[in-house]
């Protein structure tokens, strides 16, 4: 049985043939390849003429992998293996073709998975690549062009205090409400690049929700009034009044998805609901919802709405960048949210979502903060000195009147200046400055470099002396450098009077 299994299947893909010295066919079994007698063999194939080399060789025996040959059954892949004897030769062919065309799909199949790993890794490379490209500029536009957008708006505060007839008020009036937009714009712009490169941390803190709902509440009747619409607000009375989170992005999501409502509404009402679905372990977990009878969002426009520079039409460029529900996606899906929609086209859309807000236990509450509360007037604390000496580091012309202008109204500074950087240490060691305002950009050495000097000074006098930084770079590793670099406070570009005035009036003595 088990011979005739062997005959079976080895006689079917092993061929033996006797060839003379001149390498014509004596004999042979024809399994692959029939050959008549007498043929000569180097006409069979091109690759047998190499026969001549190896009678010239001292060799027994040779072993030729992968030939192929034409088979009386098409083309078939051997393993030839040449004997020498004193009649001629012995030639063995083994037909491997199934084994080789097997091997042949591994090792391409292989081969594609590795190019296909390789692009892969190309395809990431050029995206990072990209990310950083992207990265460096929203960088490099965002402080470059905070300088002169801190210049307009610090400008057109300081001529909204001046004389002015009614005309004139109401174009300082739409400049101011550029200026603000074109700031909004700016802080979505570089929101969405630290959303996206993952370096946009959370600042939780206790604060009155109820504040900032009433803030909403304020700002958003005048809006819609302005716009012929009708403003509709629903607070549960449920609600904590005390929470845990981030002040300021929730605020960032909720004006964003206002705005958005009031954009696509040309008449109707918009609707502002908050509402608590639970509260349990110190957590309150509440639903915000933003509704409106505007024209309602396409079914096949759903998916992309959250895209950057997404717009439901071309004309709709006019109204915006298209970042406010970009950035809302994003946000919420730092606060472990998910912002969801409904709509119906030409009939209105609502956005909601549900947040867990942490609940402070009695005893570590405090007097929380209030963010867009400012003292009504600086001058009301009370001071040491009749007049603090001020030392300003910036080099920029426009920002230093900017500084100037707002310091010198409160008649409370001696101001002295400084453009360059290097210039800074002799002027602290020379003169007893109560407050240094430094621009971190300034030429020749960095704003944190200046202040880590100064903190490593050994005269007790010049290392405490409190440093606000004025910067356009508000990157998470930036303000972290800043901080351990010993500034006591870091006011954005661009700023307000009170902005500026508060973090003074705080760090003087």
């Amino acid at each position: 049985m088990l011979e005739a299994y062997k005959e079976e299947f080895l006689g079917n893909s092993i061929q033996f043939v006797l060839l003379d010295k001149e390498g014509r066919v004596r004999d042979s079994d024809n399994t692959c390849i029939s050959f008549v007698k007498g043929d000569s063999i180097k006409e069979f194939h091109p690759f047998f003429e190499s026969l001549d080399a190896v009678a010239l060789d001292e060799k027994e025996e040779f072993t030729f992998n992968c030939v192929h040959l034409e088979g009386d059954e098409g083309t078939l892949i051997a393993d030839l293996v040449l004997k020498k004897n004193e009649e001629g030769y012995l030639l063995i062919l083994y037909d491997l073709t199934q084994h080789y065309e097997e091997y042949q799909t591994v090792a391409q199949a292989r081969n594609e998975s590795i190019i296909q790993e390789q692009l892969i890794a190309l395809k990431n490379s050029e995206l990072e690549e990209r990310e950083r490209f992207k990265n460096r500029f929203i960088r490099n536009f965002s402080h470059e062009i905070r300088n002169p957008l801190t210049s307009i708006m610090s400008i057109t505060q300081v001529l909204a205090q001046t004389d002015l007839n009614e005309e004139q008020r109401r174009m300082v009036r739409f400049l101011t409400e550029s200026n603000t937009n074109l700031r909004l714009l700016l802080e979505d712009i570089l929101s969405i690049s630290m959303i996206a490169s993952g370096k946009l941390a959370l600042n939780e803190k206790d604060f009155e929700l109820n504040d900032l709902l009433e803030l909403i509440r304020f700002t958003y009747s005048t809006k819609a009034k302005e716009a012929g619409l009708s403003f509709r607000v629903s607070v549960d009375d449920k609600i904590p009044g005390v929470v845990i989170g981030d002040r300021l992005r929730l605020y960032q999501v909720l004006t964003n998805l206002l705005d958005n409502a009031l954009k696509y509404t040309q008449t109707g009402t918009i609707t502002f609901k908050v509402s608590l679905n639970q509260i349990r372990a110190n957590r309150a977990n509440v639903r915000f919802l933003v509704a409106d009878t505007g024209r309602g969002i396409p079914e096949d426009k759903l998916a992309t709405v959250f895209d950057s520079f997404s717009q439901l039409e071309e004309s709709d460029r006019q109204k915006g960048a298209g970042l406010g529900l970009s950035i809302v996606k994003g946000l919420l899906e730092l606060m472990d949210s998910e912002i969801r929609v409904n709509s119906v086209s030409h009939e209105g859309s609502e956005f909601f979502f549900d947040i867990n807000l942490k609940t402070p236990l009695p005893s570590s509450l405090h007097e929380p903060e209030a963010a867009h509360k400012i003292p009504a007037k600086f001058a009301k604390k009370g001071f040491k000195k009749d007049k603090y000496r001020i030392l300003l580091v910036e080099d920029d012309v426009m920002i230093q009147t900017v500084l100037f202008k707002f310091l010198s109204n409160t008649d409370k500074f001696y101001i002295e200046l400084v453009s360059d950087g290097a210039k800074v240490m002799e002027e602290v060691i020379n003169t007893p400055y109560d407050l240094i305002i430094l621009d971190i950009n300034i030429p020749n050495i960095t704003g944190d470099q200046i202040a880590r000097l100064i903190r490593d000074f050994p005269f007790k006098g010049i290392k405490d002396i409190p440093i606000i930084g004025v910067t356009g770079t508000l990157f998470e590793e930036d303000l972290k450098r800043f901080k351990e670099a010993g500034i006591n406070s870091i006011i954005p570009k661009p700023f307000s009077q009170e902005e500026l005035l508060k973090r003074v009036f705080k760090h003087i003595k």
